[in-house]
Parts: C-alpha cells; structure tokens; sequence
C-alpha cells in the first residue's frame, strides 16, 4: 500500500467540478422568514481533505460560520413563539393541504440545490460523492414519503366517531415550539428526519447544523425562507452550551429533538426547568453487535460485516460495532475479512468507487490509536496488514482479535474504522454481553440454523429494537419503525411514527343531539374550521 500522506492531492489535482475556488461564508441566519446578515464572531470551517503544498500538509479552510452569542439565540426562540403564538399562529392552524403545499414549495427549492449541497458535504465531512449523493436523493424521497404518509393520516381523521352517545372527531394536533439538533454523520437526512415531520404537523422549529456540516445548510435555509411563513423556522449557530443552554433553559423548549451521544443528551434534558412539560425525540448512543454462529455462511457474513462496520468510516450509529465469532469459525472468517477490507479503496471523497476517505472530526485518529494501543495492550493484534495505521485524518481500517471484555475498545462506540472480534465458544457469553450492554438500538444474527435463530429472535426482541437476520443493521427503509431501548433512543422514528411523536391526539367531542348535530354540521358544511373539517385530501 502507498503512504497514506500521498493520497492528499495538490490543489491543481482537484478535478474543477468539485473543487471549492472560494471560501464559503455563512453569513446569514434564518430570523422571521428572512436571512439576516449576522453581525458577531466566525469560527473557520476547516475540511478533513489535507492539501500538499511544497511538501507540507495542511488542511483546507472552506469557510467561516457565525459563533452566536446567547442574546442572538434568544431572538430566534422570541421568533418561533411568535410564529407559534401560543398554537393560533398562522402554521399551526393552517389546513394540512395549505402545509403540505408549502413543504412540497420547498421540496422543489431543495431538488434545486443538489448539486452544491452534495460537493459541501464532501468537503465538510469527507463522504463520498456516491454516498453523499445517497444521502440527498434519499431525503428527497423522505420528503415525499412523509408528505403521502400525512395525507393517509388525514384521511383516516376526516371522520367523526359515535360511541356512548357522544359523537367526536380526533386528529393529531401539534406540540409548540421544537429545537432540532441532528448528527454530523447524516447531517441532511437524519435531521430531516426529524424537521420535516416537526413542521408538516405544525410545529415551528429552531435549528442548529451540526458543527460537521454547517456550510451546506446555508442554501437549505434560504429555501425554507423562499417557502415558508415568517418564524415557522429559525437557525442557530454556534457554540452549543452558548446558544443551547438558554433556550431549554428558558422553559419555552416544547419539544427537544436530538441525535447524538446519550450523554449531551442528557446534559441537554436536565436544563429544562419543566421536566414534564418536555418531550424528547432523541437517537443516541448504539454499540451494535454481530453474533456469527458456527453454521454461518461465512462468505454472506464477511460481506455483511465488511459493509456494516466500515461504510462511511464506520462513522453510524447503526454500524456494526463488536463482532462475536464462534471459535469454530473465527481464523477462516477473519483471514477472509483481513483479505475484503486490504480490497477496499483509499482516497479523497470526489474519487469514484472510494470507500475510506478523511475522518471530519478533530484529533479523531488519534483517538482511535490510544483506543486500539489500549485493546493491545490486553492481548488483541491487529490482524490485517497496515491496519490501524494513519496519517493526519486519514485512517487504515483495522481488524483486531481477540478484544478482551476489559478493553475499552469491547465496550465503547468506537464511531470510526476500527472493526473488533470476540470469539465465544459458549453462546452463554454474547448473550450475558447482550443482557448487561447499555445500547439496544439493533443486532445481526447470522446462522443457517432455523431453530437456532428462532431462539434467539424470541430473547432478542426483549433487547433490541431491530434484529437482523444474515444483514447487517440499517435504518432503512424509511416506513420501518427506528427506534433503540435503553440508553439507545427515546421515541421511535419512521415516516409514520414520526408524524405521530411530534404531535398530539386532540378531540372535539359533542354530546349527540340536535342542537349539536346542528352546531358540527353547519361549521363542516361552512368550513369555517380547519380543525373540525370532514375534508379529504386526494
């Protein structure tokens, strides 16, 4: 293998049509509907892409993004309660129809700005063009999925019910004011997952970009500002404890939608001083396991484990993150894994077929190395070649056996190329790890053994909230629920659970009898309300 310093280009090997000729500054904010110019403090944007130059390396500034100050953060809580105004602003009493209108207005907007949101997500975080092209075309149809789920929904609710002599209808109201933060890894997709049901249902939200990934939502903004109503979405930016810790501490806070460590997560929820008031959407941590059982196809597991552990850098929540192997089979299956992943390719996220490319996060190598030179130091070895080995934010994948349960590398989430076995030879030992883990977002189970995985599909299920069987974990498809028990997650997310944890069941509930028969009847026919409609939306 070459050195890892040669695959950094020169500026002049950067092919023109994803080379960034300029800086990219963000100097607006999403306030009431309009980009504000913002008057304070910016923080470079620096890219995990390394330059050479004159044989020195140095990593390539893209940008510069506003660092708000708490008063700042303020006006865009005081924007989002105004457009809410106590649930009688202009989007949250909107009919469903007109609100849908406006996020397929957007959605047009969106498609519009492919192109230069896919290279910044390139050059922010390091993914690749082919995955981060992925990312977007999959939100596009997040969006349109959520848009047809919400009309279903609908259409279940344009009806009344009869029962004990009272007649209502139920629909799904929303909940105030949301402060939406999601993760640098997924920063389109996985905080639209969040932002766009909050919004369809009627919420207003306030967002804050991940620090990986605050350049591409400079167009984004701009076309929720072209799309939507004045302070139905509010942008923060910035130093989190700076701009966050007012917000949530200001008990203005509906609701708090987050994906990332289950320890900001927690710092966030106590900050609100009405804990009950507070509802929380969070994804958080996951240690996903792989059980490979000795009757496994070993081929199908090795492929499934290659991908799993190691797609994007192994920078996912659902990446597979401990592997257990059966002694019977470990030595075949992991000289087959050393072999698939010295296959895979290294370089710079524009180049095609690329699978391991610069990691965004800062000092992030060599927190890996101490992780690795820890797991070493308990007996573990570093089984394929180059393995573990780095320069700068460029990182060799590395397959390291046997991972002791004492080390530290067993029991974190690793979030980065480091791939750890555990051979068992009693099915007792992965179950206890199971069993005591703090994570239960998803697991793999691979077998050809029928009886063998119906046992452990019936104990699983009462552990994770996703088994997958002969696959590696995966969120998708969108319509599965998304979802983790323990420290994983609180609430579930898929196109239709989404819709329905950012909102609430409300009634309007009449005695049956004339008068009131009259009273519904006439308001329906007139359609003077938008709540208490029979219409039906095609």
């Amino acid at each position: 293998m070459k050195e890892l310093s040669s695959f950094f280009p020169e500026i002049h090997q950067i092919p023109d049509e994803f080379n960034l000729s300029n800086t990219v500054i963000k100097d607006k904010i999403l306030l009431n509907g309009e980009m504000v110019s913002f008057t304070g403090d910016y923080e470079n944007v620096i890219s995990p892409v390394m330059i050479k130059s004159n044989g020195n390396y140095e990593n390539k500034l893209i940008g510069y993004a506003p660092l708000m100050n708490s008063e700042q953060a303020l006006d865009a809580l005081k924007s989002a309660k105004a457009a809410y105004n106590r649930g009688q602003g202009v989007w949250p009493t909107m009919k469903i129809e007109n609100r849908i209108e406006h996020i397929e207005k957007f959605l047009a907007k969106f498609i519009s700005i492919r192109a230069v949101t896919v290279n910044l997500l390139m050059w922010e975080i390091g993914k690749s063009f082919e995955d981060s092209c992925k990312e977007f075309d999959r939100t596009v149809e997040y969006i349109k999925d959520t848009i047809e789920a919400l009309k279903v929904l609908d259409r279940q609710s344009s009806r009344f019910e009869i029962k004990d002599s009272i007649f209502a209808q139920i629909r799904r109201a929303p909940l105030g004011v949301v402060l939406c933060m999601g993760p640098f890894n997924y920063p389109i997709n996985e905080t639209f997952t969040l932002m766009i049901p909050a919004l369809i249902m009627g919420n207003v939200v306030i967002f804050k970009p991940p620090k990986h990934g605050v350049l591409l939502y400079k167009a984004i903004l701009e076309s929720f500002a072209e799309t939507l109503p004045p302070g139905v979405v509010n942008s923060v930016a910035g130093n989190g404890p700076t701009v966050i810790s007012p917000l949530l501490q200001s008990g203005d806070i509906d609701v708090l939608a987050f994906i990332g460590s289950s320890k900001v997560g927690n710092i966030l929820k106590k900050q609100h001083p009405k804990p009950n008031r507070l509802r929380c959407v969070l994804g958080l941590d996951a240690k996903n396991p792989a059980i490979i059982l000795p009757d496994a196809d070993i081929d199908l597991a090795v492929q499934e484990v290659l991908t799993g552990s190691l797609t994007f850098n192994g920078q996912r929540c659902t990446a597979l993150k401990i592997i257990f192997v059966h002694n019977a089979i470990e030595k075949e299956f992991n000289q087959k894994l050393a072999n698939a992943i010295s296959n895979l390719k290294i370089g710079m996220p524009w180049e095609k077929g690329v699978k391991i490319t610069p990691l965004p996060e800062k000092d992030k190598s060599n927190f890996l190395n101490s992780v690795l030179e820890d797991a070493k130091s308990k007996g573990s070895k570093v089984l394929n070649e180059n393995g573990g080995t780095y320069f700068g934010s460029l990182y060799y994948p590395a397959l390291i056996s046997p991972v002791s349960q004492d080390a530290e590398l067993f029991n974190i989430e690793q979030f980065g190329p480091l791939v750890p076995v555990h051979p068992f030879e009693d099915m007792l030992e992965p179950v206890e790890h199971l069993i005591n883990s703090p994570f239960g977002q998803q697991v793999s189970l691979f077998s050809s053994d029928p009886g063998k995985l119906s046992e452990m599909i019936d104990f699983l299920v009462n552990q994770y909230c996703r088994v997958n069987i002969n696959s590696q974990c995966q969120r998708g498809p969108d319509t599965f629920p998304f979802s983790g028990r323990k420290d994983s997650a609180e609430g579930t997310l898929s196109v239709s659970d989404a819709l329905r944890v950012f909102s609430i069941r409300t009634l309007v509930a009449a005695k049956y009898n004339d008068l009131n028969k009259k009273i519904v009847t006439e308001i329906t026919h007139n359609r003077s309300s938008n709540f208490l409609s029979t219409d039906f939306i095609l």
